[in-house]
């Protein structure tokens, strides 16, 4: 009963992305162009995120300040979720859903991305980082699933919205891990040129 409970889970993990694989394909391409105009332009990528997309936030900085998996300059990324004393100094001084908005006013500039991420859409504190950014006359990338929740009513049609068609949490997080892994791949490409496969120059330790 457990191994099949297991096989399940890629089977459905796996079904979601070849789903996912046309219909988004349109819309991570446009959230590539638009990180790439950014940080080719001279400004950055804030991402933020709570829980497991937080980690994801920080993982897309990883990537984009040291590598993905090809040799390249490194590249302007920050993640908000990641400096402990900011976000606790801001929820315990002002409000928790001011902790990412607060740091995009101080950060953000005219031409920056947010990168916003968050699996229900309604995430307050992630909306208020929205609203910042728009403050801020920045795009925003947002990551959602479902519907998109309020997240996708607050975006203007600037923005990019990669929503994907799942209510399942662990299934969203696994598709938008794969979404960061392709606007990774789409900027290195467009920057270095196309590889001859996909196969990274080097393996890189976990």
């Amino acid at each position: 009963m457990l191994l099949q409970r297991i096989q399940q889970q890629f089977i459905d993990s796996a079904d979601l992305k070849y789903q996912c694989a046309q219909a988004l394909a349109p819309v991570v391409e446009a959230a590539t162009h638009a990180v790439l105009a950014s940080v080719t332009g001279g400004g950055k990528v804030l991402a933020c995120g709570n829980g497991a997309s937080a980690a994801a936030a920080q993982h897309f900085a990883a990537s984009f300040i040291g590598r993905h998996e090809r040799e390249r300059p490194e590249l302007a990324a920050l993640s908000l979720s990641a400096d402990a004393a900011v976000l606790t100094g801001v929820a315990n001084d002002f409000d928790p859903r001011a902790m990412f908005a607060r740091q995009v006013r101080a950060l953000g500039q005219a031409g920056d991305v947010l990168l916003a991420l968050s699996t229900s859409g309604n995430s307050a504190n992630v909306l208020a980082a929205v609203e910042a950014a728009h403050e801020r006359e920045m795009t925003v990338v947002a990551l959602t699933g479902g519907r998109g929740g309020r997240l996708a009513q607050q975006l203007r049609d600037t923005d990019v919205h990669v929503c994907v068609p799942s209510d399942v949490p662990a299934r969203i997080l696994e598709v938008h891990h794969l979404v960061l892994h392709s606007i990774c791949d789409g900027v290195d490409a467009q920057l270095l040129g196309l590889p001859d496969s996909l196969t990274p120059e080097t393996e890189t330790p976990s």
